[in-house]
């Protein structure tokens, strides 16, 4: 048996954050570490997946160390699934589904580079990835914005973009600046690899 998987926690609530950490130093094949310390695993415990909790796993992804994040909410709709899985997020539980046992399947399997999602959540996750390929193509992105990240995506310059869409280079830059900004992406690369895999181009 190798060694064991260092993972630490993050909750607003002190006490659910004692709890869960107390649950996961049962389990002999992780190794808590404090919660400013790097670990391979974080478990982020939040109430509802919202714009800040997105933020919250991007940036905790985006740390030195790259530790892959199982996020722990009180209830996730497929299309907060959706997002917390671009984010970056390679586990998702419910509250209530996170006992000290699947807990720690969760981040074993997170921190092997698999992703842990429950058996129902994984169904409407699936029936909304299909709706949501043909429905996030005329609510989530307009025509003019699909046409410009489908050329970012092709490695295309602004300059490029422009010509072949008859845009202005400004224009160009608006609409990848309001899809970043609408997503709370980092760059014209993160907005490429958002889009792909939350299925809006």
């Amino acid at each position: 048996m190798g060694e064991p998987v260092s993972v630490n926690v993050m909750a607003l609530d002190p006490v659910l954050e004692a709890g869960t950490t107390s649950a996961l130093n049962s389990c002999p094949d992780v190794a808590v570490a404090m919660p400013r310390d790097a670990a391979a695993v974080t478990v982020v415990i939040v109430d509802d997946v919202g714009g800040e909790v997105l933020d919250l796993v991007r940036a905790t992804r985006a740390a030195a160390h790259r530790p892959e994040v199982v996020l722990v909410a009180t209830d996730v709709a497929p299309a907060e699934a959706l997002h917390a899985i671009a984010a970056g997020a390679r586990g998702l539980l419910r509250r209530r589904e996170a006992g000290a046992a699947r807990l720690t399947r969760a981040v074993l399997a997170a921190a092997s580079g698999d992703c842990t999602v429950s058996p129902d959540m994984l169904d409407g996750l699936l029936e909304h990835g299909t709706s949501a390929r043909s429905s996030a193509r005329t609510t989530n992105l307009s025509e003019r914005e699909r046409a410009v990240l489908t050329m970012v995506a092709d490695g295309h310059e602004t300059d490029e973009i422009a010509k072949a869409l008859c845009y202005s280079a400004r224009t160009v830059t608006s609409v990848v600046h309001d899809i970043t900004h609408r997503y709370r992406l980092r760059n014209r690369a993160h907005a490429v690899a958002y889009a792909l895999r939350a299925g809006l181009l």
